[in-house]
């Protein structure tokens, strides 16, 4: 494990946004991530967990607390028969490759979708209507005592782009999925497709910083119904003309915010509020945030949606 004292957390997530931290901790295995809770608690030290930052907006003024960074560049996966226990540090699409690799169907809607294994299970993530929590069948997870059990499905209480883990202080330590045997090269053609529809609408993340998909989709208002796309909203009631300093709506896709080269965390904080403004204002819809924000923000609603750290 690494630790990086006064570490700009701009360094560590997608938004390339964020002032400073006490002390930045990085651990890749769970060994490592169990022995730093473990540290901290006898510490009495608060700390944050974080993954690959692809879901975050951290306050230009930076957070008080120690971070924990819970992320590997190598993916840690074992399979066994047609489980694969895979480590929560691991990068998601690592593991979405690594089923194509061998065979393994269960993940491959996963393609593509930044951040780590942990994260999108905490988020419940996913895409074309099958989510990460469709396929869970236990993970190791643990709380901020240091203490370590296995949890089923059950546990996490999944909904759409949600699980409960997300109101409790439960961390993810690896998670063990259960597929089905697949044809490698039928996979493999169902990625490269899947990637080239997200090329066409998403933007690359490395020239235009941001968090992908800003809000959840419109949940239906019968059950014959189907979510409809909040990027659909944002687009008819005029997103994409909206700028607040030097954060913008992508050009492609209304429900992404990209950080332009002057933008500030606060800026991103505002933009999303107008988002949600003119929405409400032309469709009567609420609309709900997936990406969180950590730290202080001004003109924060009293009432604050979910995701307010």
């Amino acid at each position: 494990m690494n630790r990086h004292p006064n570490a700009l957390l701009s360094a560590y997530t997608t938004f390339q946004l964020g002032g400073p931290c006490p002390c930045l901790i990085e651990c890749t295995t769970p060994d490592e991530l169990i022995q730093t809770v473990q540290d901290l608690k006898k510490e009495n030290t608060p700390f944050l967990l974080i993954g690959g930052g692809s879901n975050i907006v951290v306050s230009d003024q930076g957070l008080n607390t120690t971070v924990i960074r819970y992320v590997s560049s190598t993916p840690l996966i074992e399979q066994s028969g047609n489980d694969i226990t895979v480590t929560a540090s691991t990068i998601l699409d690592d593991l979405a490759l690594f089923c194509v690799d061998e065979g393994w169907e269960g993940l491959n809607y996963t393609t593509g979708i930044p951040g780590t294994v942990g994260g999108a299970v905490i988020g419940n993530a996913g895409a074309w209507g099958k989510q990460v929590g469709d396929v869970l069948k236990s993970a190791v997870i643990l709380d901020h005592q240091g203490k370590t059990k296995t949890v089923g499905p059950d546990h996490f209480a999944f909904s759409y782009r949600h699980s409960r883990l997300k109101e409790t202080d439960e961390i993810i330590v690896s998670v063990t999925f259960s597929g089905t045997p697949a044809d490698p090269i039928a996979l493999a053609k169902e990625r490269a497709e899947i990637l080239k529809k997200r090329a066409e609408k998403h933007p690359d993340m490395t020239t235009q910083p941001c968090a992908g998909s800003f809000f959840r989709n419109i949940e239906p208002t019968s059950k014959a119904e189907r979510r409809q796309a909040s990027g659909w909203f944002l687009e008819e009631a005029g997103a994409k003309d909206l700028k607040v300093g030097g954060a913008y709506v992508f050009e492609k896709h209304g429900n992404i915010i990209i950080k332009g080269p002057q933008a500030s965390a606060q800026d991103v904080h505002d933009l999303h509020l107008r988002m949600i403004d003119i929405v409400k204002e032309k469709f009567s819809l609420q609309l709900i945030r997936e990406v969180r924000f950590a730290g202080k923000f001004k003109n924060t609603p009293q009432l604050s949606q979910e995701g307010f750290w």
